[in-house]
């Protein structure tokens, strides 16, 4: 099984005071500690001590177990209630306010450290969004300022080759919450 789910909350601790699970481990040679976002809701071999599954997260996964990654994610704090989170999905977001104003683009979740590549190459969509959070990651970095006709030629093939990628939906998804977030601040 190799599946990845990741669910963004504003407070990732109130929902798992709620449910039972155990957290995933992370095992490094040596450095064996509790995963920072992956947790397990059924029953796994349990380490007492560390407080944590007794398997890392990947021999876990080969052994048929289920991780879930339960992210916090402080955006959703800006969220007044569900009509304040549609108005803010529906609206449209002031793309070139990214490469025009830095200082407002250094606040943004997943992108603000790039306000450079962001003025060079200026994505102007969901889909251009998208793609832009996956060439920040390494195994696409290649495609840095690339025509966009290039960076989408190759951007969702899987190739992991060069390092770490993201799946077209997870980067989706980072790219709607990214335009959520710039609507909030604007």
């Amino acid at each position: 099984m190799n599946a990845d789910i990741d669910i963004d909350f504003a407070d990732r601790n109130t929902v798992l005071s709620l449910i039972k699970h155990i957290p995933a481990r992370l095992g490094q040679v040596g450095q064996d500690r509790p995963h920072t976002s992956g947790v397990y809701v059924t029953d796994i071999p349990y380490d007492p001590v560390l407080k944590c599954a007794s398997i890392d997260y990947k021999e876990a996964e080969q052994r048929g177990y289920f991780k879930i990654d339960f992210l916090n994610m402080s955006v959703y704090q800006l969220i007044r209630d569900q009509d304040h989170y549609q108005a803010m999905l529906s609206k449209a977001p002031s793309w070139s306010r990214l490469w025009k104003d830095p200082e407002w683009s250094k606040q943004l979740a997943h992108i603000g450290n790039y306000t450079d590549l962001l003025k060079s190459m200026q994505p102007d969509s969901i889909p251009r969004m998208a793609a832009f959070i996956s060439i920040i990651r390494p195994g696409k970095a290649h495609l840095q300022n690339q025509p966009w006709a290039n960076v989408f030629a190759s951007v969702w093939d899987g190739d992991a080759s060069q390092g770490f990628v993201f799946k077209k939906s997870h980067a989706l998804s980072y790219a709607q919450l990214v335009v959520l977030h710039m609507n909030l601040i604007d």
